[in-house]
């Protein structure tokens, strides 16, 4: 019998199966899919691939600026793809490579009891403690059906042979303002088209006006407030829908167990475990925030709180930062400024504007901000906006300050390196 039996080799699963095995834990672990979940394979890295190659073909059209005369660039889109792949490849043998001692079944998984799990072509296994880690699938709206030919899911985008010539984007959220930004930067004529009265629903509204303002400019076009219905689907040559994900937990036998579900989504407690003592859940199977390094952290955390069960540790108030990888990038942790208003707080909000910035205008990307909130009385940063260059780098600063009540003081006692991005954050604080 195993200690620990996990179900999903997403960014959960794994890294719960390397923190197991490094706590004495004798681990299975169970994916019908590839290793590395949605993150590896149809998520967080393929999409940054191709947002690098859009990258640096916008860097090389505008290398004249820099000093640097070039022929016109062109895009060779398969070996863009190839490219793509092959990170895919790469990281995917390393995660492979890493799991020593740790039992791998590439099979369909049904948890039958508390302790026996049906494993499809294999003899049940039988483990003490059962991690569900089955991850997100995207969510399908009535009216847009996903045909894998012209009504497409983000899973089925990131194999697309060819450019669209034009692109409609159902839904604009983070994965929606990427694909929105790629694919403008490779030529297509892109629409996005939002229910909520914003780009990003929930984001820091002066933010999301700026990048609408940014991607109006490029020439995308946005439509806020507005059902998709409303459009022509034979005005575009592909229709790209991402309203959202919705845990993957059917088929694993979980109503006939009796776990606790709320609208597929696993209830778990602060400890990651379910109504079922010996069962816990982590990542976007379980999580309202489905982003992977939160996915990541849970995973460890469950594990941890498994093998040591007289020692757990609570995962609520974990500090997530957010990260989006438009152009400009956009990240943010805590509070936003919105919210803390709406929460009745009385705060000091600190800015400071890119254009400022000597290695923003060296790296010709000086669109965009910083925005500090603290608490008015106690100085505390309660949270932080970025939009501009480097922005899902900075946010780590940020983030440590947030993670551990630092006050404006302590930041503004440390010295940034100059010239660089982040001495933008002290600029902020000034």
């Amino acid at each position: 019998m195993y200690d620990l039996a996990i179900i999903g080799a997403g960014w959960a699963g794994f890294n719960a199966g390397l923190k197991a095995r490094k706590l004495g834990l004798q681990t299975v672990l169970i994916d019908k899919s590839e290793i590395g979940g949605t993150c590896l394979n149809l998520g967080c890295i393929p999409t940054k691939a191709l947002i690098q190659s859009a990258k640096v073909f916008n860097l090389v059209k505008k290398s004249s600026a820099f000093g640097i005369n070039t022929s016109v660039p062109a895009i060779d889109f398969v070996k863009i793809q190839e490219r793509k792949d092959k990170i895919i490849q790469q990281l995917r043998l390393g995660m492979r490579s890493m799991l020593k001692d740790i039992d791998f079944l590439s099979a369909e998984a049904q948890i039958l009891s508390a302790n026996e799990i049906k494993v499809s072509g294999s003899s049940p296994v039988q483990a003490k403690n059962i991690l569900i880690a089955a991850g997100s699938m995207p969510y399908e709206l009535p009216q847009f059906k996903f045909d894998a030919k012209k009504i497409l899911s983000s899973n089925e985008i990131l194999s697309l042979k060819a450019i669209p010539g034009s692109l409609l984007i159902v839904g604009g959220g983070v994965i929606g303002c990427e694909f929105a930004s790629l694919f403008l930067s490779l030529g297509s004529k892109v629409t996005v088209v939002e229910k909520m009265p914003q780009l990003l629903p929930g984001e820091d509204k002066e933010t999301a006006r700026k990048l609408e303002n940014i991607f109006k400019k490029k020439g995308i076009k946005i439509n806020t407030a507005t059902d998709a219905s409303s459009l022509n689907p034979d005005d575009f040559d592909i229709i790209l829908v991402c309203v959202g994900r919705v845990p993957r937990t059917e088929g694993l036998g979980l109503e006939k167990l009796g776990l606790k579900l709320e609208r597929s989504r696993i209830i778990t407690d602060d400890y990651l475990c379910t109504n079922i003592n010996n069962i816990y859940a982590a990542g976007d199977c379980a999580s309202k925030i489905m982003l992977a390094h939160l996915a990541s952290f849970q995973g460890r955390l469950a594990a941890q709180n498994i093998a040591q069960p007289d020692n757990r540790k609570s995962a609520a108030a974990a500090c997530v930062p957010s990260c989006i990888f438009t152009d400009p990038e956009i990240a943010s942790i805590g509070l936003s400024e919105d919210k803390a208003i709406a929460n009745g707080l009385s705060v000091d909000i600190h800015k400071f504007d890119f254009l400022g910035s000597g290695m923003a205008r060296i790296l010709d990307e000086a669109e965009g901000f910083i925005k500090i909130i603290s608490g008015q009385n106690s100085g505390i940063v309660l949270g932080a906006s970025i939009i501009g260059p480097k922005a899902t780098e900075l946010i780590g600063i940020l983030t440590l300050a947030v993670a551990n009540s630092l006050s404006i003081k302590n930041l503004r006692q440390s010295i940034f390196a100059h010239p660089t991005l982040s001495e933008s954050i002290s600029e902020a604080l000034e």
